[in-house]
């Protein structure tokens, strides 16, 4: 596996040609990931760029969108929250196991102080926290938003509100900010930029999508950077990127899973018998965000897929059947 420097930008590139892909296909894809709105597109095997583009203009101005450009993670930013709190648990600084209340404090909902002390922090990882989901504002994190609806552990939805909370949790728990904790766990030792910005009630990573790339490439050696252990709980990392709960099997420690028997999609509490992208190798993990944030990750193939980009469709935040139809065209190169 290769490793670009954490002390330059040098990443050193293979050809498709080399990898006996088809090159010819990939104009198509060029012109279908255009079409959908993509700002950046970048494929990592072994480690080194294979593909690597850019389209449209910078957000904040309209100088060309380039490798240099930062661009929101939105709620693929959560696979990063994932492995931090697995390193504040190896440091020894909480336990997933834990209840939530020993690190936000009794009353961060308006539940019984039974039931709030029945929420852990596992139950934050895997949306299972059974806090009510019919509320107005699913990002809203006062405790007047957060109130009683399961029994943790028995039902799954996609509250951003839990998930947000775990900001809160990990600074508590470390007593650092967010991004100083980050930075010093992970940026630092892999040479990634970017860093976590404040909007709501939630805080959004942004970075470049070279910076994306390699915080893939660190999950995909499963949390070593060259001959760095950033994550050393073997346990833990197996866990994050596995089935976490038997209600949405498609779903780990934040990241989402190819390949399971049934799917709840975000939004929903029914479980419908597909995988997460059928046209993608089943071994597929990924982080997923609004308008088509996606950081898709194959260990059967040493790969790493990185789409940054304005919503391709404006009639679903998370847009999975986009994300299925660019796997076809990935699968006319690929394979």
């Amino acid at each position: 596996m290769y490793f670009p420097s954490i002390d330059s930008d040098q990443w050193e590139t293979i050809s498709p040609d080399e990898l006996n892909w088809d090159s010819g296909e990939i104009e198509n894809l060029y012109e279908f990931l255009e079409l959908n709105n993509t700002r950046a597109f970048v494929v990592l095997k072994d480690g080194k760029i294979v593909i690597e583009n850019y389209w449209g203009n910078n957000i904040l101005n309209t100088a060309p969108f380039d490798r240099n450009s930062s661009w929101y993670w939105a709620s693929a930013g959560k696979t990063l929250t994932a492995l931090m709190v697995g390193i504040a648990q190896e440091d020894g600084l909480l336990s997933i196991e834990d209840s939530s209340a020993i690190y936000l404090g009794n009353g961060w909902t308006n539940l019984t102080a039974e039931q709030e002390g029945l929420i852990k922090i596992k139950h934050q990882l895997t949306m299972t926290t059974g806090l009510d989901y019919q509320v107005v504002n699913l990002n809203c994190t006062d405790p007047d938003c957060l109130s009683y609806k399961n029994t943790p552990g028995t039902n799954w939805f996609y509250h951003n509100a839990t998930y947000s909370l775990l900001k809160d949790v990990i600074e508590n728990a470390t007593e650092t900010s967010y991004n100083e904790f980050t930075n010093q766990k992970v940026k630092i030792k892999i040479g990634m930029g970017g860093s976590w910005i404040q909007l709501n009630n939630s805080d959004i990573y942004y970075s470049t999508a070279r910076d994306m790339a390699r915080f893939g490439l660190l999950i995909l050696n499963e949390g070593v950077w060259d001959e760095d252990v950033i994550l050393n709980d073997t346990n833990y990392f197996s866990n994050m990127v596995n089935t976490s709960q038997e209600i949405n099997k498609s779903y780990g420690y934040l990241w989402w899973l190819n390949g399971k028997e049934s799917l709840i999609p975000p939004g929903t509490t029914i479980p419908i018998q597909a995988s997460l992208a059928s046209n993608a190798p089943e071994d597929l993990i990924a982080g997923m965000g609004k308008n088509g944030q996606y950081l898709d990750i194959i260990p059967s193939q040493n790969l790493v897929i990185i789409r940054m980009g304005e919503a391709p469709d404006s009639d679903n935040l998370v847009p999975i059947n986009f994300h299925n139809e660019m796997w076809s065209y990935l699968n006319d190169i690929l394979f």
